[in-house]
């Protein structure tokens, strides 16, 4: 078992002024540098060697959804765009092809960077820093290469993500009880729920783990056969399942000191988000991406594409792996697909 970093608890975490407990700002400062990597400093080289034991049958799996696998995303987002170019009608007089692509970071599987979603009544990232527009606009020449804000490009500073995967594997419980559910209801995967699905794999959730959520979101919204118009009808009542957004999950989070979250629902969290007198929030009440994003500095992977992980899972009985993730390396990168893949 890889070291602790001893991190405070959620409760005992340094005021911040101004913001919730629970701030974990300054928390992986080092010489006077402010962080920008979050709780991805919890993969240290001890906590990755541990991982590396996971890796031991040489199967691997893709968590990858595909780019276009939306007709239509949500929240007006942009979808896959792609153009082929025929190099026979071109100057170049070839035979051969180039591509291009075009779509937004979050219209399929992706991470969250710490600059996505801010602390909404400040406009504040992880760490205190105040992104722009502007700032998060890196032209050749003008990259981000300091720290000035925490972009996803400053993965690749640190080699990416290489870490203990484990599954919490919803839909597989739930059907192993013969309860069914709809992925397109506002659901709460409640903490208890999460901590009984733990018991049943058998499996320990350690520091440093990158937690992944299984709920049967993205495989139900591709099923074979589906078409746009029913994508779109799954979609229009604007509910997901996903964890229960409150601040006793966000505690329970911190508590367990994860390097990062992902799953295949729409948001990680349940939409709508509902406020503490059981009323409905707007998008900008999400309770679990302000604490995670902003507050944790703890990247949020959603959309993740978990059937085969979760079959494959449950056929060797193991919810546990080594987990490798590297975003796109575009300086400012507020998403990024993950490039994910789990190695049993």
């Amino acid at each position: 078992m890889a070291p602790s970093l001893n991190l405070p608890d959620f409760d005992s975490l340094p005021v911040v002024e101004g913001f919730p407990q629970g701030t974990a700002w300054g928390i992986f400062d080092k010489d006077g540098k402010k962080d920008v990597l979050g709780s991805l400093n919890l993969l240290t080289p001890d906590v990755v060697k541990e991982a590396y034991k996971e890796a031991r049958d040489g199967v691997s799996i893709s968590l990858n959804w595909p780019l276009g696998a939306q007709h239509t995303p949500g929240f007006n987002r942009k979808t896959l765009h792609h153009h082929v170019i025929d190099f026979s009608k071109t100057p170049l007089a070839g035979h051969g092809f180039d591509d291009e692509i075009s779509f937004n970071t979050q219209c399929s599987s992706q991470w969250d960077s710490l600059v996505h979603y801010l602390h909404q009544p400040t406009a504040t990232a992880y760490n205190g820093f105040k992104p722009t527009q502007e700032g998060l606009i890196q032209a050749f020449g003008e990259q981000d290469t300091t720290g000035k804000l925490p972009t996803l490009h400053h993965w690749h500073t640190r080699g990416g993500l290489v870490g203990r995967g484990v599954l919490l594997d919803y839909r597989a419980w739930k059907a192993s009880k013969g309860e069914t559910y709809s992925p397109f209801d506002d659901k709460p995967v409640t903490i208890a729920e999460l901590e009984e699905i733990a018991e049943w794999e058998k499996v320990e959730l350690r520091e440093g783990d990158i937690l992944i959520v299984r709920t049967g979101y993205t495989e139900d919204l591709s099923r074979p056969g589906i078409t746009g118009e029913e994508q779109a009808a799954l979609l229009a009542s604007h509910k997901a399942i996903g964890v229960e957004g409150n601040v006793a999950a966000a505690k329970w989070f911190w508590n367990h000191h994860f390097s990062a979250v992902a799953g295949d629902a729409l948001a990680f969290e349940v939409l709508p988000a509902r406020r503490e007198d059981g009323s409905v929030g707007g998008i900008n009440e999400l309770v679990l991406h302000q604490y995670f994003l902003a507050l944790f500095g703890l990247n949020i992977g959603e959309l993740w594409d978990l059937k085969a992980l979760g079959e494959h899972a449950q056929k060797v009985g193991r919810y546990s792996f080594l987990l490798t993730s590297v975003p796109l390396n575009v300086p400012g990168a507020v998403g990024s697909p993950p490039n994910a893949l789990a190695l049993f």
